[in-house]
C-alpha cells in the first residue's frame, strides 16, 4: 500500500468513527463495507501477481530468461467497464504474457459483472485464444479467483491453470 492509500484509509476510518457518533450510520456502514471489500480486492490481486512472479523466479533459477515488468497504475477495459489496477508483463524472448487486474473505482467506470469484487485478464501476445478472464468472488469460505468460460460459466482458478499459462509463455 502506498502512502496516499494509507492516508486515504486513515481518513475513511476517522470518517466512520465520526459518522457512527452522529446519525449517518448507513453511510458509515457503507464506508466500512467498501473498505473491507477493497482490502479483499488488494489481497486477491497481490496474490495473483505474486504467483505469476514466483513462477518467473523459478524459471529464471532454471536458466530461462524471463523478464518481469510491472505497472502499478494501470487501467483497462473489460466488457463495458473500466478497470483500475495494476499490470504485470512477463517476457521470454519474443513471447509475452500480460496479466492485468483491478476493479471499478467510480460510478463512471461502470460496474463489475457476475458478482465480481475484482477482475483480471491474462493475454498472450499473438495467441488471443490462449488468454483468460478471471473474476475474484466471495465464497462461503474465502474469496477465490474464478476463470470465466466463453459461455460465462466459471470454474475455480487452480495453480495448474497459472502454470499452464506460464508454460505457454515458455513455448512448451
Amino acid at each position: 500500500m502506498n502512502e496516499s492509500d494509507e492516508v486515504w484509509s486513515q481518513f475513511l476510518a476517522e470518517s466512520v468513527v465520526n459518522l457512527r457518533a452522529g446519525s449517518d450510520r448507513a453511510v458509515a456502514d457503507y464506508i466500512s463495507l467498501k473498505a473491507g471489500n477493497d482490502q479483499i480486492r488488494e489481497r486477491g490481486v497481490r496474490w495473483l501477481f505474486e504467483s505469476m512472479i514466483q513462477l518467473a523466479g523459478e524459471a529464471n533459477r532454471r536458466n530461462y530468461s524471463v523478464t518481469v515488468e510491472r505497472e502499478e497504475t494501470h487501467s483497462f477495459r473489460l466488457g463495458r467497464a473500466n478497470m483500475v489496477g495494476s499490470l504485470v508483463r512477463l517476457r521470454h524472448g519474443v513471447r509475452c504474457l500480460t496479466l492485468e487486474a483491478g476493479w471499478t473505482r467510480s460510478p463512471s467506470d461502470g460496474f463489475m459483472r457476475g458478482q465480481a469484487l475484482a477482475a483480471a485478464r491474462i493475454t498472450h501476445f499473438g495467441k488471443r485464444e490462449a488468454g483468460a478472464e478471471l473474476h475474484l468472488r466471495k465464497t462461503p469460505d474465502h474469496p477465490e479467483w474464478f476463470v470465466l468460460g466463453r459461455d460465462d460459466s466459471a470454474t475455480r482458478l487452480e495453480a495448474v491453470e497459472l502454470m499452464r499459462h506460464f508454460a505457454i509463455l515458455l513455448g512448451r
